[in-house]
């Protein structure tokens, strides 16, 4: 276990603490040829992270696990986890391609990541209690890490996941991949569809079939954009719901264990209930080159607007 953190939160490696924030960062910095080549979307050079980060500080989380691979470990302290550390407890864990189950042999050929659901899986050892997942490339909003940290602060054993609307998760520059929720009236989801190209057209936002026909797609469908709130006995979940991957998939080279997968599938088995949480807040990443200057632009406004500070470290 690697560890930092501030004298004030030595207790947070427990569960009394907050719950844990796990950050899937094993992708971080690949698509700019290193980490220190990341650029900044913040006035003082924050990344997205930082914020995903100082929100869920605010809104009572105890602990941030970084999953990342171990050869960028040096960089991403340096770069990345230095500026948290004195700020809440912090904690790596490591996303190795023969982090297999028992009984599993990692195949020669394997060169791509098993997944979302392998990363949270690898934070295992690092996870107290309860816990969000967030990816670490995106903006979710203060809003929320607020409705996470709430629920799972509950004597609930529901899970839960921050519902956006899914006119506020598209970008101006191109078409985008977004898991459509199905959501009871009282609010629990009953699957995820993935739609894999969504944009909005001078009618209405459409989706493109399989057939090539543009499908049109209300602009206030909740979407999943891949922050979850588990209690620690997801692990279990998890750890049953990537053998039978394995045991399906382990020869396929770009197969994946995606998180909704496992989700829907517990769903389906009646063995688990998610609550949707609706926000109302603006999501944003880096899908495309052109983003970087909408994101920038999102930052400035709260910056100018109170939400955060010019300089959010200091």
């Amino acid at each position: 276990m690697t560890v930092a953190g501030s004298a004030d939160a030595a207790r947070a490696g427990t569960p009394d603490a907050g719950p844990s924030l796990v950050v899937m960062a094993a992708g971080v910095g690949s698509r700019y040829g290193g980490l220190k080549q990341i650029d900044p979307v913040g006035p003082s050079g924050e990344i997205i992270l930082d914020y995903s980060v100082y929100d869920a500080i605010r809104a009572g989380f105890g602990r941030v696990v970084f999953v990342i691979r171990p050869e960028i470990e040096s960089d991403f302290r340096d770069t990345i986890g230095r500026n948290v550390e004195a700020h809440i407890e912090t904690a790596y864990a490591f996303q190795k391609l023969n982090a297999l189950p028992d009984g599993f042999t990692l195949p020669p050929e394997r060169k791509k990541p098993w997944g979302t659901a392998h990363a949270v899986l690898c934070a295992r050892d690092e996870v107290p209690g309860a816990y969000a997942a967030i990816n670490a490339d995106d903006f979710y909003g203060a809003g929320a890490f607020t409705a996470i940290a709430k629920h799972l602060a509950g004597a609930s054993d529901e899970y839960c996941m921050a519902g956006y609307l899914l006119k506020n998760t598209l970008s101006e520059h191109g078409h985008v991949s977004r898991g459509v929720c199905e959501v009871t009236a009282d609010g629990f989801l009953t699957g995820i569809v993935e739609r894999e190209t969504i944009r909005p057209f001078p009618d209405g936002v459409k989706y493109e079939g399989p057939d090539g026909a543009w499908t049109p797609i209300p602009a206030d469908s909740t979407v999943s954009m891949n922050i979850w709130g588990f209690g620690a006995d997801f692990f279990g979940h998890l750890n049953e719901g990537f053998r039978d991957f394995l045991t399906r998939d382990i020869d396929t080279p770009g197969a994946e264990c995606y998180l909704p997968a496992v989700v829907n599938n517990l769903i389906d088995d009646g063995r688990a209930r998610v609550r949707v949480l609706p926000t109302d807040e603006r999501w944003f990443g880096i899908t495309y080159r052109e983003d970087m200057s909408t994101a920038r632009d999102s930052i400035r406004q709260r910056v100018d607007s109170g939400v955060y500070p010019e300089k959010l470290w200091g």
